[in-house]
């Protein structure tokens, strides 16, 4: 399909430098994006907050802006997750058409009305969730979905975090591939985390799950607040932690933990492991067979229109996360 070359502008969110979400955050007027001819064209019904999208807006922590631009953003309209319908394809995208309902994970861009996306990290939206709804998905369900790699039916796994984005995925994962599943979170969050299929909550507020003597043959930790010591009690003797970011410090974050854990993994009979989860097509084929199964179910707090997002983004920062915020984009009749 062609791609029409007339410029045309659009009303989104453009981010002017790093800081709070008010101050840097703006509903301003930009170009219409035109794909390249390995891209996709997305009209956006929808788009979801990431911790990712905040370290983003705040420049927190500060070694991201070695990646996404010292002194401000590379990328001036921010936002990975989006669901929407095809607008137009570049001219070397045969597998989608105009009118096609889709979801992907861009690099940025998807807190607007368009966003151009690589079709190789573009999927078919489940045909069983809103627009909402399968925008919650690419980024947090497809991280948690490399954190459960393994997982065996019978096995014990707990999830520390299991009420935020990726948390509530991963209890979900867990749950669905036969496993034994524990739910870390603070005591209001106790029932959402039941509700998610946990066959066990943990209030981290009443009880520390590092010394109740329980092992787990795998431990996700998505918040960072135990030290190595800590998790590997908790572990089976040749148990596995996956770790994905939370914690560390202002200026390189959840990254010496990372690092620690390399370090130290080769001398221990347990498996002390990152996770770094990556964008692709595959992992969305696979999330749009497990939420069509009725086996992943997105777990949404908070809708924003688009132009509240720096409010969105506040909330996000000042609360402690409880499933997804989704930003909607409104559409012409």
């Amino acid at each position: 399909m062609g791609v029409e070359t007339e410029t045309r502008t659009m009303q989104a969110i453009v981010q002017s430098a790093y800081g709070a979400p008010e101050t840097v955050l703006t509903h301003q007027t930009v170009a219409r994006p035109v794909p390249k001819a390995d891209e996709v064209l997305i009209k956006v019904h929808a788009s979801s907050l990431n911790f990712a999208d905040v370290a983003m807006v705040t420049g927190r922590p500060s070694l991201i802006r070695a990646v996404m631009g010292l002194r401000r953003p590379r990328h001036t309209v921010p936002g990975r997750d989006v669901a929407g319908v095809v607008e137009a394809v570049g001219a070397d995208v045969t597998d989608f058409r105009a009118g096609d309902e889709v979801y992907a994970e861009a690099t940025a861009g998807a807190w607007a009305p368009l966003v151009a996306v690589p079709a190789k990290l573009v999927g078919r939206k489940p045909v069983t969730l809103s627009f909402e709804q399968a925008a919650t998905l690419p980024l947090a369900a497809g991280t948690a979905l490399d954190c459960v790699a393994g997982v065996q039916p019978g096995q014990k796994v707990l999830v520390n975090g299991a009420s935020g984005g990726v948390g509530s995925f991963a209890v979900q994962l867990v749950k669905a591939l036969g496993a034994e599943v524990t739910g870390v979170c603070s005591g209001r969050n106790v029932e959402l985390v039941a509700n998610l299929g946990a066959d066990h909550v943990v209030d981290y507020e009443r009880s520390d799950f590092t010394s109740s003597g329980t092992r787990y043959d795998l431990i996700i930790d998505l918040v960072g607040n135990r030290s190595l010591g800590a998790y590997r009690r908790a572990l089976a003797p040749r148990g596995t932690l996956h770790l994905s970011g939370g914690g560390g410090g202002r200026v390189i974050g959840p990254m010496a933990r990372l690092a620690q854990a390399l370090v130290v993994n080769p001398f221990v009979s347990q498996r002390l492991r990152p996770v770094f989860a990556t964008p692709s097509r595959a992992k969305l084929d696979r999330l749009r067979e497990l939420a069509e199964a009725g086996l992943l179910t997105p777990a949404i707090e908070r809708t924003y229109p688009l132009s509240d997002a720096p409010e969105a983004v506040r909330r996000l920062i000042a609360e402690h996360a409880r499933g997804k915020t989704v930003l909607t984009v409104a559409q012409e009749s």
